[in-house]
């Protein structure tokens, strides 16, 4: 081998080699996985994520097209019944509105030979081309529950009671969903401790079987302070291409109720009187006691006294200007010789109060 044969054979050895030639991309969306649909009446809701690259994992660039398509659930075969053809943003949230036909949206869904309603969504590239269609989400076709009218709230101590108009004694039983949102702002607290009450949620979903709510439904986890927004709506459950399926009436007009502390405590019960003679220089007394008010608003309670048969036979408060804290009181201004009527109210942290006890009624002896 020459000097000059082993330079050149060293030469193309150092050099970078080119590989093989790489087809080029063809810009292929990747497919949607998360396409959800939500039927309420007859309106079906479709969302799901647009994703950012494409199917040789380069990010995508400008809008994509976005087809989409409800299946004809009265053939085996299931073709597109293409809806829209919409642009979206690589990553963006999208959502698509369908209003099904006359034809999806009568009669009972077990009557149907293919009850269940598939969707999905195709993506393109610049050229029409595209990676497959998105994962299938079903609906139930059928006529939807009837609305839910007449709805009322109504503020009581243990909560929101929420009133309805009945279904018509034909409808089949279904369920009632309710939806309730906080409207008061939540208030900027300091770093809450372990013991604290948890923050309220914005949003709240409640489902009440068949059969349990008779046109109405009592929220009893509410707070004094806060202003609720109420939605209602019947829900039917049923199974379809091996799955639970619902079948849900439009929304119900919102109603709004602010749950303020406008509720006095119960009113005392169980009270006794037990007078005592005065000796060894005590004054005559008398001692009363009740049932104590188990209520996480009460302030106290207040006494009152009249005395029958004379001209301060009218109730007079006897207690102290701060209410009695306790279930008990003790008398020291009763006369001897004297019979005296009494009655006890409790008193809310709010100040309001509840309507007296039953009375009863004690003679202090005479000495």
């Amino acid at each position: 081998m020459t000097i000059s044969t082993f330079a050149a054979s060293a030469a193309l050895a150092g050099c970078g080699m080119p590989g093989a030639p790489q087809p080029p991309s063809l810009d292929l969306p990747a497919r949607i996985t998360d396409l959800a649909a939500v039927r309420t009446g007859d309106q079906v809701a479709l969302t799901w994520t647009m994703p950012v690259r494409n199917t040789d994992k380069l990010l995508l660039k400008g809008n994509v097209s976005a087809r989409v398509c409800r299946s004809d659930n009265r053939t085996a075969v299931a073709p597109c019944v293409p809806l829209a053809t919409l642009q979206f943003a690589p990553g963006s949230k999208a959502a698509f509105a369908d209003t099904l036909p006359p034809d999806l949206a009568t009669g009972h869904p077990d009557w149907l030979p293919y009850p269940a309603v598939p969707y999905f969504v195709e993506l393109y590239n610049r050229k029409g081309r595209s990676a497959g269609p998105s994962n299938t989400a079903e609906v139930l076709a059928g006529e939807a529950p009837p609305a839910v009218s007449g709805l009322t709230a109504e503020l009581r101590k243990d909560g929101v009671l929420l009133h309805w108009t009945p279904a018509p004694p034909s409808s089949s039983p279904v369920s009632i969903r309710l939806m309730r949102k906080l409207i008061t702002p939540p208030a900027k607290k300091p770093t809450q401790s372990p013991l604290s009450e948890p923050a309220e949620p914005l949003e709240q979903t409640l489902l009440v079987p068949p059969n349990t709510h008779h046109g109405q439904v009592l929220d009893t986890h509410v707070r004094f302070g806060e202003t609720y927004e109420y939605r209602v709506q019947r829900v039917d459950r049923i199974t379809a291409s091996h799955k639970a399926l619902e079948l849900a009436s439009p929304l119900s007009p919102p109603v709004r109720v602010t749950v303020e502390d406008i509720f006095p405590p119960a009113v005392p019960r169980g009270l006794a009187a037990v007078a005592t003679a005065g000796d060894n220089g005590s004054p005559a007394a008398i001692d009363l006691n009740w049932l104590p008010d188990s209520g996480s608003d009460l302030a106290g309670y207040i006494v009152y006294r009249r005395e029958p048969g004379t001209t301060d036979d009218k109730w007079t408060r006897v207690s102290p200007s701060q209410p009695v804290i306790g279930p008990a009181y003790h008398d020291a201004t009763a006369q001897p010789g004297h019979t005296y009527a009494y009655a006890v109210s409790a008193i809310g942290q709010n100040g309001n109060e509840s309507a007296r006890s039953a009375e009863t009624q004690e003679t202090v002896p005479a000495q």
